[in-house]
């Protein structure tokens, strides 16, 4: 509350009191000599002062002020002088009132918290008065006071949930001033912890914030942090008052990790996959050591960072027996686990693995297909399934499996010659359901699909065609669920069948020997789905599943009898808890989100199980193995992060450097989806359901065990809130200058950019959108960024994009350009099936949507001498090579491609005027690439260096003498590249870019 500016009443009575004071005091007694009289009166008058002193104990402010007027005179600057600490609960401040026999006061804590004695104001008078308790007294409370001891505050941040690598302190004493922004630096004291002795004069707390001296501040979610005098430490916005040292030294670690559980050996081949359940450790185990025995090379002892690891190379019809230690961080080790013995069989005939191609993703943009939808290599491998007639696919001839590795093998010069150096393939695992081209319904994730390969044309055919082209191979993968007949080696479920007159149409006869591989046909249905494995009439031995063949009082569309058990569901029982979770989803910005079906066709894993959890590192290392260059993560969100963090995402870095190389794991593309179908930043303001939060590691350390660690990490994070989460400068230049990004707390995971996804029908709204979120992603310059894809377009919107031609040259303009990777969903070149559905499952033909046969687009033959360049070309492709948009994205790549800081540059839009307008640069080594970016319109750069630009779209120079660079607007879809000392006009003009 404000002082009342009114005079109290009473205030003329005061002053006639001093005035007669005054009088009295000029009338000297009569013994006393003559008063001599001043020389200069004016001067002989001294300025009247006042002490005010305030109780603190009542009010117990972290700082108080003084707000006052001299009578007569102005009153100060809100909230006024600050008060001084003058001894035990007591603060003080002495003013000059100048003539003023008196002043007015009220007294506040800066913080808009107001005493001004009921409204009335505080009458005081000269000399040393008290104010407490609304009391007004002339005294000195201090006096004869000894000199309180100056007090200290040792003050200790963590910064190990931050990643700083520097750190400042401003603080406040009780009733002193702040320090000058940022503060002081704090010290180095030990690992993840900053220290910083304070004098706090006679205060007794401080108030504290803390910074990285870059603009980023923790200061306690706008509250500040209260810090009292002695030992203290802050560490995740708690502060602990008395701590003890956290850098004193710890009692040495002696006790040894358990020994790891559930050992397993399993021989594919010259091949052993060994898998454990994790060991447990008082502070963490740091590795195993898998000790192999068997074969000529004797004892072979090999560390390993994961709870699986793939025996390679192994001799033919060997037996090998393997045991399994545990080793934490001090280096004690657990005992040996019990022994698993496994023989290997006969030399497969299989090529041996490839190598990733190794080099940073950022410069490679990425084509993404249904393999199953885009090229036709091997008619004699596609397979219509089981709805095959009722979707009215049988009508058009266009089986659901028709794409394959061999037509994709034939089309790589295709994709190359359009620019393109990486493709990203839908899963290739196995899969089994009524309509699984896709490949997002896996049943034996240890095996590629065999309805995608041909002789000749195998999976690790497709990774090396690719790879001897220069081209990388982005394998989509499955962490998240099963098909819904579960996951071929860890569970399948048993239904309910029968073979009655309703219902011997669906059920097949049992077949022994006989193995579902989606490819072959069962000689007596005569069907390649195969499901007589599946069912059973009888309860079968262990069921699980409630109410086991009685019917539910249903009917089936057709009119048929329903039966309990006959399909598989999460809450049926059907599924064993500790593999799969029994729940289907509620809430998507819920917790559940994580741990209960999506879908009835999405079996969802208990991914905090080490048993799944070493069958899909298991499965995945093979692939890695295969030489692949990356992992697109479906459906990364609804698996916790402390998971990602903990498990799968060490576990992939590991089998790369193994298996690889140390270069080739750091350049291992990651990239998850993250759905989130919202322009918010954080979505819905959920940090646990948003795309960046998956890009940073942990911040703290959580329960041993997995299922606990994540509802641990789900409510701190929540708590958090989006104001409170970790941010980077990776993706932004300093002024004009490239800096050395900072990956130490990066995850291992990127993203797919789903805000910019979102906001694509219309590129300006994507460029602002993207802009607003990248101080949230650990390093968005390794964002992926697409307009449309196999779910989505722009707006979730469920066709496929249909903003017109130059709408899409304009956004491909952006992508190309702005930071993060390119990404074109196939046949967007030629604005294919442009405003069709992209999916409707099984209600209407694949021909009609956004995923239909794209084949007859690209039937002859093509020829591509370099990226972007296309040497020869005959028959439909030849046609479809010269649309508008192929023309355009094949220019971009190669502009792209030859200017660095458009690859992996950072960006600012500091001193740049214009709509989608920007500068980036990179700077390595002899490189040091600068460029100015405007999209469509025109812009001006304020503040750039000075020197030689060209344009690498129109080949025009400009000379830079006073920082400043004006650009006209190219027009829509257009754009111009100014390159600082650039290498001049890049590839010819062409329907936009002119």
């Amino acid at each position: 509350m404000p002082p009342t500016r009114t005079r109290p009443r009473g205030r003329a009575l005061a002053l006639l009191g001093v005035a007669a004071g005054v009088v009295g005091l000029l009338a000297a007694p009569p013994d006393a000599p003559p008063t001599p009289l001043a020389a200069d009166p004016a001067a002989a008058v001294a300025d009247a002062t006042t002490t005010v002193y305030y109780w603190t104990r009542t009010k117990n402010w972290s700082a108080y002020n003084l707000h006052y007027a001299p009578d007569g005179g102005a009153w100060t600057t809100v909230p006024g002088t600050a008060m001084e600490p003058a001894c035990a609960d007591w603060v003080k401040k002495t003013v000059s009132l100048g003539s003023a026999a008196g002043l007015q006061a009220t007294f506040n804590n800066g913080g808009g918290v107001w005493d001004n004695n009921g409204g009335r104001n505080y009458a005081l008078g000269t000399g040393s008065v008290t104010v407490k308790d609304g009391v007004v007294a002339h005294s000195d409370p201090c006096a004869d006071t000894p000199e309180p001891a100056a007090k200290k505050a040792t003050v200790y941040y963590s910064s190990a949930t931050l990643g700083w690598s520097t750190v400042n302190v401003h603080y406040q004493p009780a009733g002193g001033s702040w320090t000058a922004v940022p503060g002081v630096g704090m010290t180095a004291a030990c690992t993840g912890w900053w220290k910083r002795e304070i004098d706090l004069g006679t205060a007794t707390t401080l108030r504290a914030a803390f910074n990285n001296g870059n603009g980023v501040w923790d200061n306690n979610g706008g509250a500040d942090y209260a810090v009292p005098a002695g030992v203290s430490t802050v560490r995740d916005r708690v502060v602990t008052p008395n701590a003890a040292d956290p850098c004193a030294a710890t009692p040495p670690d002696t006790q040894a990790p358990t020994a790891p559980a559930k050992v397993t050996a399993k021989a594919d081949g010259v091949s052993v996959l060994l898998s454990w359940d994790p060991a447990t450790d008082d502070r963490g185990v740091a590795k195993y050591q898998v000790t192999r025995v068997g074969g000529s090379s004797g004892t072979v002892v090999t560390d390993v960072a994961s709870t699986v690891f793939s025996d390679t190379g192994l001799a033919e019809r060997t037996a090998y027996t393997y045991t399994v230690k545990a080793v934490d961080a001090a280096g004690n080790t657990s005992p040996a686990s019990a022994p698993a013995t496994a023989t290997t069989g006969d030399r497969p005939t299989a090529p041996a693995g490839g190598k990733p191609l190794g080099t940073d993703p950022r410069k490679d943009p990425i084509y993404f297909v249904l393999t199953t939808r885009f090229y036709d290599g091997d008619a004699s491998n596609d397979r219509g399934g089981s709805q095959h007639v009722r979707t009215g696919n049988a009508a058009n001839d266009d089986p659901m499996f028709r794409g394959d590795f061999k037509g994709l093998v034939q089309k790589l010069d295709y994709i190359k010659g359009l620019g393109f150096s990486a493709v990203w393939i839908t899963p290739v695992v196995l899969n089994r359901s009524d309509y699984d081209y896709h490949g997002y319904h896996g049943y034996d994730f240890y095996k590629v699909d065999p309805r995608l390969e041909s002789a000749g044309a195998s999976y690790q055919d497709l990774i090396d065609a690719a790879h001897a082209k220069g081209m990388k191979i982005y394998q989509d993968v499955v962490y998240n669920h099963s098909s819904r007949w579960g996951a071929k080696g860890l569970f399948t479920p048993t239904v309910y069948g029968v073979r009655d007159g309703q219902w011997s149409w669906y059920y097949d006869e049992k077949q022994p020997g006989f193995e579902y591989d989606g490819l072959t046909v069962d000689t007596k249905s005569g069907k390649s789905y195969y499901n007589g494995d599946l069912w059973s009439t009888a309860e079968p031995p262990g069921n699980t599943c409630v109410n086991w063949g009685k019917p539910t009082g249903g009917r089936s569309p057709e009119g048929y009898t329903l039966y309990n058990c006959q399909w598989p569901s999460p809450t049926s029982g059907m599924f064993p808890k500790d593999l799969y979770h029994p729940c289907w989803i509620g809430n998507w910005e819920g917790e559940d989100s994580r741990s209960c079906w999506i879908h009835e066709d999405l079996a969802d894993f208990n991914t905090e199980n080490p048993a799944v959890q070493n069958y899909l590192i298991g499965a995945y290392d093979k692939y890695i193995d295969m030489g692949v260059d990356g992992f697109r993560i479906d459906t990364a969100v609804h698996i916790p992060r402390t998971t990602w963090n903990r498990r799968f995402l060490p576990a992939i870095y590991d089998r790369v450097s193994r298996r690889h190389g140390a270069e080739a794991a750091k350049n291992f593309f990651v990239f998850g989806e993250v759905a989130a179908f919202v322009n918010d930043k954080w979505n819905r303001g959920s940090v646990n359901h948003s795309a960046q939060f998956y890009t940073w590691k942990e911040r703290k350390e959580y329960a041993a065990d997995d299922a606990r660690a994540a509802l641990e990490m789900y409510d701190y994070e929540q708590q958090q809130g989006t104001g409170n989460q970790p941010t980077s400068t990776n993706a932004f230049l300093n002024g004009n200058a490239y800096h050395e990004p900072d990956h130490s707390r990066f995850s291992g995971m990127n993203v797919i950019d789903m805000r910019m996804h979102m906001n694509f029908g219309d590129a300006q709204n994507a460029f602002s959108n993207g802009k607003d979120s990248d101080d949230s992603y650990n390093d968005a310059t390794y964002n992926v960024v697409y307009v449309d894809s196999h779910d989505y377009g722009p707006n979730k919107s469920s066709e496929r994009y249909a903003g017109g031609t130059d709408a899409w040259a304009e956004n491909m303009s952006l992508m190309w350009t702005f930071r993060g990777i390119p990404t074109l969903y196939y046949g967007s070149e030629t604005e294919f099936q442009a405003g069709k559905k992209i999916d409707c499952g099984t209600t209407c033909p694949l021909a009609t949507t956004g995923r239909a046969y794209y084949g007859d687009r690209i039937e002859g033959s093509v020829t591509a001498s370099d990226f972007s360049k296309v040497s020869a070309a005959s028959g439909a492709v030849a046609t479809t090579l010269q649309k508008p948009l192929v023309k355009h994205v094949q220019r971009l790549n190669e502009i792209r491609r030859a200017i660095p800081a458009l690859q992996t540059g950072q960006y600012s839009t500091e001193g740049v005027s214009g709509g989608m307008a920007f500068k980036r640069r990179y700077t390595s080594g002899s490189t040091d690439s600068f460029a100015l970016v405007t999209v469509s319109g025109g812009a001006t750069y304020n503040g750039i260096p000075n020197g030689t630009y060209t344009d690498a779209v129109t080949g025009d120079v400009r000379t830079v003498s006073n920082g400043t660079l004006s650009v006209g607007a190219p027009g829509k879809g257009n754009l111009r590249v100014y390159v600082l000392n650039g290498p001049g006009k890049i590839g010819a003009a062409g329907p936009y870019l002119k």
